[in-house]
């Protein structure tokens, strides 16, 4: 069955395909909401698990049990800031070769994988400077 056409499953779409800051469901809610006042959360969240499924976005989960959406679907690694909790990609050589290495100690077949790099964001590093007086 193909899936209707939907005023609110654009307007979601449209509001994160260029985005690069992982927006969780209630920031995709208040930038839509701009477009369609009368939206609801709910609406927002059945129709960003709806492109999920589809496969037009990908979810992160970061371990903040809040889920981020991406709308970079590619094989990708992420940076969390353990300080303010900004969630981004980081451009990098791949790292695929992971995948070979744990299938030496698995005895299943690794058809992917999620790697989460943790640390401190350039901004907070400059808010803590700035609060130390460096």
């Amino acid at each position: 069955m193909a899936l209707k056409h939907s005023r609110q499953r654009d307007a979601i779409y449209d509001f994160l395909k260029d985005r690069k800051d992982h927006p969780t469901a209630e920031t995709v809610y208040m930038g839509v909401r701009e477009q369609i006042p009368n939206i609801s959360l709910g609406t927002v969240y059945r129709n960003l698990m709806v492109l999920k499924e589809t496969g037009k976005i990908r979810t992160v989960e970061v371990g903040d049990g809040i889920v981020h959406f991406d709308p970079d679907t590619s094989e990708h690694n992420h940076f969390i800031c353990t300080s303010c909790g900004r969630v981004e990609d980081i451009k990098m050589q791949s790292i695929s070769s992971i995948k070979s290495i744990a299938s030496e100690h698995f005895p299943g077949k690794i058809t992917g994988y999620t790697a989460y790099f943790y640390g401190i964001c350039e901004k907070c590093l400059v808010e803590e400077k700035a609060a130390a007086g460096e």
